[in-house]
């Protein structure tokens, strides 16, 4: 390896553990606020921590797509979604079966679909423009406010809501919860900075595109969150929840990260990403669906599950490789 190369190399993995660390930091802060602010704790497990593991991909993509780089970013959000299903939640079902149980999580897996659905429909003719992002947002404010409806109707002593108040970070006093959400969000800044510029550093030294890097190395290691959360809960027999938090942040990146690049570089896509990629992320979202909701009465998602995720996460990454060769 060349300096340059070591350089990027390093920069890679300090920039992926600082961008874990802060958005830990920014979700204990944003959470204690709005505890504070006397916001219910559902609301809060559901919006701001869901938004907190996604707000990797989120400040990665939007860096990204500032500096041109729309391939890292595209790729961030499909490949983050894809590995969310096929390998994290693909492991922790070989770890234990994971079973379905809220109601409300049995209609967010169609609505899933149905909002990646709707992101290949826009993106079919190979652009993403303005317009299209800002659909796509708009989608994830109707979401979440329908998530705030749902969570104000729910009953303080329901499953999925006794799983999500174990989850929010214990409250902290004013002064110091706003500390850790400035050091959080301006970490989050500093780090994603770091990221796309030793990703795209790698890339080019390797005469590989952006996407690939965007699709492996970027995808894998802003998905570590989500790894983190969905195992903690499943050794914690929270089923609802290691699922919740695949769902919520496959619906923020598709809806958010997927549309930053529309939002601050629009313009053409990868053709390769309409044929190939979109197709993958799509079959692993039905797949989810026929697990997670199935015909059974009582729906999990068991170890031959698991093994079937996991063995198609790594057949989609044989297929990336072989791409770099033909």
């Amino acid at each position: 390896m060349t300096t340059d190369l070591w350089i990027y190399a390093d920069a890679l993995v300090v920039g992926l553990i600082a961008l874990v660390y802060c958005a830990d930091r920014f979700v204990i802060g944003a959470a204690s606020i709005a505890r504070n602010l006397g916001v219910p704790s559902l609301i809060i497990g559901l919006t701001i921590v869901g938004f907190g593991t996604s707000a990797p991909e989120i400040l990665v993509a939007s860096v990204a797509a500032w500096h041109g780089n729309t391939g890292l970013a595209v790729g961030n959000a499909i490949g983050s979604n894809i590995a969310n299903i096929g390998l994290i939640l693909g492991c922790t079902a070989l770890l234990a079966p994971v079973a379905v149980h809220s109601r409300t999580l049995k209609r967010e897996i169609p609505m899933l679909l149905a909002a990646c659905l709707t992101a290949f429909g826009l993106s079919y003719d190979g652009e993403l423009s303005r317009l299209e992002g800002g659909l796509l947002l708009a989608a994830l404010i109707a979401f979440l406010g329908w998530l705030g409806w749902i969570a104000r109707r729910a009953p303080a002593t329901a499953p999925v809501a006794l799983e999500v108040e174990s989850e929010i970070p214990a409250p902290l006093p004013t002064g110091q919860a706003w500390f850790w959400f400035g050091f959080g969000l301006f970490g989050l800044v500093l780090s994603s900075r770091l990221l796309v510029w030793s990703a795209s550093g790698i890339a080019h030294s390797f005469g590989i595109s952006d996407l690939i890097i965007g699709l492996t190395i970027v995808a894998l290691g802003t998905s570590l969150p989500e790894l983190a959360a969905s195992l903690a809960s499943v050794l914690k027999q929270e089923d609802d929840l290691a699922i919740g938090n695949i769902v919520g942040s496959n619906m923020f990146n598709i809806l958010a990260v997927f549309a930053m690049p529309g939002l601050i570089h629009p313009g053409r896509l990868e053709a390769v990403v309409i044929r190939r990629d979109f197709p993958w992320m799509l079959g692993f979202t039905v797949a989810l669906l026929i697990l997670g909701n199935g015909w059974r009465r009582s729906p999990q998602i068991g170890r031959l599950g698991g093994l079937v995720l996991l063995a198609g996460f790594c057949t989609y990454q044989f297929l990336l490789y072989r791409s770099l060769h033909s």
